[in-house]
Formats: C-alpha cells, structure tokens, sequence
C-alpha cells in the first residue's frame, strides 16, 4: 500500500490500473474502450505551478499558448527572470491583473529563498497542500494539481476539477454532475489510487471528445 510520499512511476501506475478496474466495472470499461490512460506526468518547479496558475478557470488550450509566449520570453524560465517582466509584458503574455499578483508573490518569495518547492517532497499530501495554499492565489484545485501530477502523489482527488466531475457524471452514468462534497464522497472506494482513477476519467473525457489523450504539458 502506498503512503502519502509515495510517487508514481510507470510500473506502479500500470498495477494501480489494473487493482482498479478490477475492482470498478466503469472503470475497466473506460480501460476496454480507449486503452490505458498515460501517467501525464510534469516537471516539478516553478515553470510548472506557474503553468497550473494560468490554467486557473480558462480553456486549457488558451492557457497553453500563453504558457508557450511566456517561456519564449524568459529563457531559462526561473523566479528571478519571471520578475523582470513588466505588467504590460505579462498582460500581453496572457496574465490578467490576478494572475500577475499571484505569481510575482510566488516568484519573490523563491527569489528570496523564503521557500524552496523541494520541501514539499519529503512532506505528507495534507502538509504539502497547506504549504502551497499559504501562497495568495493558490487554492485547493491548484495544489491537487502540483501534487498530483509533478510529485505524482497517488491519492489526490481534485474535487474542483469540472472535467473530472464531468467524467465521474459520464462514466458512472449518474444523473446530474456531482458537486465537489458529492464527488469527494464518490472517490473513496478508489483511495489509496485516487489518482490513478482521476487519470482514467480524464482519459475517458478527452477520448470520448475526440481530443488527445497525451500529457498535458512540456516544461
């Protein structure tokens, strides 16, 4: 069984596939129907939080063109060189007014080394979520997202994720999209995997749209 430390790697992700399916006749069905789902892995860092902060409440597509204009800008991508960019710049780059605030407090901060994203390595799922929401900006659905998909914790469970709602609605062909309380109660039969399972409804939400089932970014 895993613990809260434990990363997920390719083998340990392809046994978590198939204890889950299994287990949950939905669950093999998405696996019968499209195959098994990539681990969508993402760089620990601060590229990536920032690219998740971006991702915050708009399509993922215009997220990822703004992502690509911001590395053309700074290269390497650091905290230091984040805060050499002017409101204009970032505005033009794709940061609203909010999104520019969030950021440069995280950048400053790494800049400063009054924290160090390292930390929430050696920490458990519970401590690593307060560490990150302590940052203006960055709520429950962002550090989910950090934790599961750059330090590939295997029991994160998104409750805020609309896609993910909208996967369990589909694939457990309940009547109406749970709230985030509903799909909270939803996901226990998958824990210690609950990962995993976001992995498999994700893949089942962008297959069945016809999109590409790939990772989700390249620092």
């Amino acid at each position: 069984m895993p613990n809260s430390q434990t990363t997920l790697n390719e083998e340990l992700f392809s046994q978590s596939v198939r204890l889950l399916t299994g287990r949950d006749e939905h669950l093999a069905e998405v696996v019968k129907a499209y195959g098994q789902p990539p681990l969508w892995v993402r760089e620990p860092g601060f590229p990536t939080l920032v690219y998740i902060i971006l991702e915050q409440q708009v399509s993922l597509a215009s997220a990822r063109a703004a992502f690509e204009r911001l590395k053309a800008a700074v290269r390497p991508l650091t905290p230091k060189g984040f805060l050499r960019l002017n409101d204009a710049e970032l505005l033009r780059i794709g940061f609203s007014r909010q999104k520019t605030l969030y950021t440069r407090l995280l950048a400053e901060s790494l800049a400063r080394r009054h924290f160090n994203l390292r930390y929430l390595h050696g920490l458990p799922d519970d401590s690593a979520h307060k560490m990150l929401m302590a940052f203006k900006g960055i709520g429950r659905w962002t550090a989910d997202i950090y934790l599961l998909s750059a330090l590939r914790r295997p029991d994160i469970w998104p409750t805020g994720d609309l896609a993910l709602a909208t996967a369990v609605q589909e694939v457990k062909r309940l009547r109406k999209r749970p709230s985030p309380e509903k799909l909270e109660a939803l996901g226990a039969p998958w824990r210690p995997w609950r990962a995993v399972a976001a992995r498999l409804f994700w893949h089942a939400y962008l297959c069945k749209r016809g999109l590409k089932s790939s990772a989700p970014v390249e620092i």
